[in-house]
């Protein structure tokens, strides 16, 4: 439960695992433009309050596990990662603005999974909450009627 965090009316667990590529997936992502792709993502993350899990720059492509407070939506999340960081990596390396005119580094899109809980602890936390919640009601209903209580609890 020390992964849960708080916000002033939510108690939340949110990570998700994010990758998008350059504009026509080129191999760009090497020496010092895939150093400068991990400080602005940092930087960005760290203004935007987002926690890095973990981040893996690859020649064609970004992976990044990222933890979002659920007041902010993944599209704009990941919108002004991609549109600031295109910005000043082209910016700060010249020798970009030949391939990648226009100021669009990345290419359009992203891929998003969801990274959390497996379905089987879920459901087993379910059931058990349900059980839970049944015998509440059985006791009482039990302080009413004595002889309930001895019977349902034999059931469980």
């Amino acid at each position: 439960m020390s992964e849960l965090k708080k916000l002033a009316h939510a108690v939340w667990n949110c990570k998700y695992h994010l990758i998008w590529c350059p504009k026509y997936r080129f191999r760009v992502l090497k020496g010092d433009v895939k150093q400068s792709v991990e400080e602005i993502i940092s930087q960005l993350c760290e203004w935007k309050n987002l926690e890095i899990l973990k981040m893996n720059v690859q020649e064609d492509h970004v992976h990044l596990v990222l933890s979002i407070p659920p007041k902010l939506s993944v599209s704009s999340v990941v919108g002004c990662l991609k549109g600031k960081c295109a910005t000043k990596i082209i910016d700060k390396h010249l020798e970009l603005k030949k391939r990648h005119w226009g100021r669009h580094f990345w290419a359009k899109g992203y891929c998003v999974s969801t990274v959390g809980l497996d379905e089987k602890k879920i459901r087993q936390y379910v059931r058990w909450q349900q059980v839970k919640d049944q015998r509440m009601e059985q006791m009482k209903l039990g302080s009413d009627y004595p002889f309930r209580v001895t019977f349902y609890s034999t059931l469980f």
